[in-house]
């Protein structure tokens, strides 16, 4: 084999090389990107207030989606010290009673939920105040693995990058209270036609009663189920201590 054959055959194996070493390059870069990019929206979102979120966009883009078009999100921002003392701790009390103490995942909640689902009836879920945050904000509805993996990834980096004050403040604005009604301050406007500062332990219990459905019940017009959760929710937001309860968390 003459010199001029032994060249051909080498430069032939470094020119298959080469798309196998860019092949590598984009699936070590896409990961990379992925990491910088959500990292760098939490981090903006520590500071900046979203103008809407993912869930809010979808929200709207369904209701265009079915010929409403008529429909519009209602959306107000409120600073958590521009709200009523009661509405953080009413939260807490309905979704997260461990959310002070735990880092974005409460795993004494997860064992409890998956040793109620195994008896069987009514499944329960576990989501922390933390988890719905960054479903809410960053993600979309659904129960795929995928977004469960990334409510995981998003999860961690607010627990990271945010105070809990911070969390619970996101948490208050972006909550949907009523159908395309998002934040504590639109839902008090919607339904009693006064500022969220202005709002009563009772009318804050009733908001977070609703959660996680409320399209399916009303704060405005409660029925029996929502009166008693209701109630409940103030016995647990005296039992935890108060608002002193989530003003501490940080």
């Amino acid at each position: 084999m003459g010199a001029e054959d032994g060249k051909l055959k080498v430069e032939g194996g470094q020119g298959a090389q080469r798309p196998r070493r860019r092949l590598w390059r984009w699936l070590l870069a896409v990961p990379l990107a992925f990491v910088g990019v959500s990292g760098l929206q939490v981090v903006v979102l520590r500071f900046v207030d979203p103008p809407f979120s993912t869930v809010m966009a979808l929200r709207q883009l369904e209701a265009w989606g079915q010929g409403d078009w008529k429909f519009r999100v209602h959306y107000a921002w409120r600073d958590l010290d521009q709200m009523a003392p009661s509405v953080p701790i009413s939260l807490v009390a309905a979704e997260d009673q461990r959310f002070p103490l735990h880092g974005g995942f409460d795993l004494q909640a997860i064992e409890k939920a998956r040793s109620h689902n195994a008896r069987g009836g009514r499944l329960r879920g576990a989501s922390t105040i933390s988890q719905q945050v960054a479903k809410n904000v960053f993600l979309w509805q659904g129960r795929s693995w995928l977004r469960k993996g990334l409510e995981a990834w998003y999860t961690l980096l607010i627990e990271a990058l945010w105070p809990k004050s911070r969390i619970l403040e996101m948490y208050a604005n972006v909550a949907e209270f009523g159908d395309g009604i998002y934040g504590v301050q639109a839902a008090s406007r919607q339904f009693w036609n006064k500022d969220a500062a202005r709002l009563s332990g009772a009318e804050s219990a009733r908001l977070a009663a609703v959660l996680p459905s409320p399209r399916r019940y009303s704060a405005q017009n409660p029925g029996a189920y929502v009166q008693r959760r209701a109630a409940w929710i103030q016995r647990q937001a005296r039992q935890l201590g108060g608002a002193g309860y989530v003003d501490d968390a940080d």
